[in-house]
């Protein structure tokens, strides 16, 4: 404890706090947190086509379909042989009739593989499937 004496001459204790010790947490904190963050993303890694329009991320309410470039189809970070896609999509929408199924597809990935697993989804019954792409860059068209 530190005493400080007073005009009087009677010692009085310091209430002061020392933020030095709390700073230097927050800062050694702060820095793991920047480096682990990009180490903690998930999914596949896929170049998704850059289009106009409103961005429509679908991860809340969506199951994701990843095609990536060699035509692997994934299920979040599961891959999936394609001929069970529709059989583990059915036991996913089970439980959850309002989830919407949103296709990434790769750039390289071709035009045929994705339209075509769209077209099996919605002839297995899936009316809400979409694409998910990323936003444009601004000022490029």
């Amino acid at each position: 404890m530190a005493f400080s004496a007073g005009k009087s001459g009677r010692r009085r204790m310091k209430s002061d706090i020392n933020m030095t010790p709390m700073i230097d947490v927050m800062l050694v904190l702060l820095i793991i947190f920047m480096v682990a963050a990009p180490l903690m993303t998930t999914g596949i890694n896929l170049d998704l086509p850059k289009v106009g329009g409103k961005n429509l991320t679908g991860e809340d309410t969506s199951v994701n379909i990843s095609v990536d470039k060699e035509g692997y189809y994934y299920i979040g970070k599961n891959e999936v042989p394609a001929d069970q896609v529709v059989a583990k999509l059915k036991a996913i929408l089970e439980n959850n009739k309002e989830l919407t199924v949103t296709i990434s597809g790769d750039t390289d990935t071709g035009y045929g593989r994705v339209i075509g697993l769209m077209a099996i989804l919605k002839e297995a019954g899936f009316d809400k499937v979409g694409l998910k792409t990323e936003p444009r860059p601004l000022g490029k068209k």
